[in-house]
């Protein structure tokens, strides 16, 4: 398996077809053909297809190009660590992170790491874990930090703890149901939560579940943390929040919390990144910083 090879099979896929893939890296058709059709005969399987509908991998090509897009990922992060040694500049960063510690955490801890490491070019993105485990797997991202439970994470990737996070249901101020008590008071109401696999909401509604109590009857999925905290401003809509965020200025601004009982044990709030890959110069103090910040908190 050569580096030309991996690369033609990688860009294919960020392409999304041959002729386009071959443009991009400055090839022939034909010898991007080659290039593939030798790859196959390397691995010893077909890897892709094509049909009308155009290129399309097969199960053997899919589990390759996660493996290649993190392989090519490490090269290239091994190439700027050897430009950093030897006093080039322009390192990158690529971190993603849930909404919690982009409001709370990214502004102080920003500020630090621009005196500390001027030179370094940040790309910042926000998301649930579910969005970001893909982007760690295959290397697109340093690290991230959400909230998990790390039993729920692939082996690939490792997790560590930096708080608990407690989350508890809310509305608008002046909401009807501002002085529910139990889960049964709740149970007509509409609710705006992130049910993706892993969030807080889907462990919410499980351990309700589990509890014998109230399930809600009616929600909204939804992934955008502005969205989410808008709807609960602006209508009676519900949501299920972290408390650090309720009692933020800003963000808790025209919302309060019921002080519905029992609530679900917390969740972990942590740092991810691929097991056995050590955080590159640039990422490694930032890494620090954050788990500085949090272990404070």
């Amino acid at each position: 398996m050569k580096n030309h090879q991996i690369r033609a099979f990688t860009q294919v896929a960020e392409s999304g077809s041959i002729r386009a893939a071959a443009r991009a890296l400055f090839l022939s058709q034909s010898a991007l053909t080659k290039s593939l059709r030798e790859l196959e005969e390397d691995v010893g399987a077909e890897l892709l297809v094509r049909s009308y509908r155009g290129i399309e991998f097969t199960p053997a090509g899919k589990v390759l190009l996660s493996h290649t897009r993190l392989a090519l990922s490490m090269l290239d992060k091994a190439r700027e660590e050897v430009r950093l040694i030897r006093g080039g500049s322009g390192a990158r960063v690529a971190v993603a992170m849930s909404p919690l510690v982009s409001i709370k955490a990214l502004p102080e801890v920003w500020k630090t790491f621009e005196q500390l490491a001027p030179g370094v070019q940040l790309a910042l993105s926000e998301g649930f874990l579910s969005s970001l485990i893909p982007a760690l797997l295959e290397g697109r991202l340093d690290f991230a930090l959400a909230i998990a439970d790390p039993t729920d994470l692939p082996y690939e990737l490792v997790f560590k703890p930096l708080m608990d996070v407690i989350a508890l249901p809310a509305g608008r101020q002046g909401h009807p149901l501002a002085k529910a008590k139990t889960w049964d008071e709740l149970r007509d109401a509409t609710w705006v939560l992130n049910y993706s696999a892993g969030s807080q909401s889907e462990t919410l509604v499980s351990w309700l579940r589990g509890q014998g109590l109230a399930e809600p009857r009616k929600m909204v999925n939804c992934t955008s943390s502005t969205l989410m905290s808008e709807l609960m401003r602006r209508t009676d809509v519900l949501g299920f929040c972290p408390e650090i965020l309720l009692n933020d200025k800003i963000y808790g601004a025209g919302l309060q919390r019921l002080h519905v009982e029992p609530l679900p044990p917390p969740m972990a709030l942590g740092l991810v990144q691929l097991r056995g890959v050590p955080l590159s110069s640039a990422a490694k103090p930032l890494a620090t910083l954050f788990m500085k910040y949090f272990r404070k908190t």
